[in-house]
């Protein structure tokens, strides 16, 4: 019935078929394509000798921008750990106990388990960190520039004592 009513109201209406020639009439033909436009634009750019934007070394690198550019970094990276991990116990035969054996077995030194342990800590510590003071600032909180740069060394400085702490356990 609805679909009826909308075509009977389309047909009186005169919205049955869209009329694009009267669109199309008055357009005129472009001299261009977007092709050579494009073209165009990187010579012209080669021949003044300027940068891709935004290029790297435009920018003078600071605390934020590398807290910032790790904080997305690390939360990638923790994710697709928490993926693949989950996708494993999903398809891998056999349990936890057995692949805990198999690494004990493989006898790395304890060098080389502290900084497997550093590794796996340090990422969840310092997402979790920068996490609250990204909190701070949804609140409104610590935006002065110098609250910025002092949160930041916050933030790094517990993050590296949090994951010695949990890499001694």
């Amino acid at each position: 019935m609805a679909l009826l009513l909308r075509t009977l109201a389309r047909r009186s209406a005169g919205l049955s078929r869209p009329h694009y020639a009267v669109l199309c009439r008055h357009t005129a033909p472009m001299g261009t394509t977007a092709e050579d436009e494009m073209n165009k634009f990187w010579a012209k750019n080669d021949k003044l000798n300027r940068p891709m934007s935004p290029h790297i070394t435009v920018y003078n690198w600071s605390v934020p921008m590398l807290m910032s550019i790790t904080h997305r970094g690390t939360g990638v990276g923790l994710s697709g750990a928490i993926s693949a991990c989950a996708l494993a116990a999903l398809v891998l035969p056999g349990s936890f106990p057995h692949y805990l054996d198999l690494i004990h077995s493989l006898s790395v030194g304890p060098a080389l388990i502290g900084l497997a342990k550093f590794g796996l800590a340090f990422p969840v510590s310092y997402h979790t960190f920068n996490g609250v003071r990204h909190l701070f600032w949804d609140m409104g909180k610590g935006f002065k520039i110098p609250h910025v740069y002092g949160s930041g060394y916050i933030v790094i400085t517990l993050s590296v004592l949090a994951s010695l702490a949990l890499t001694c356990l």
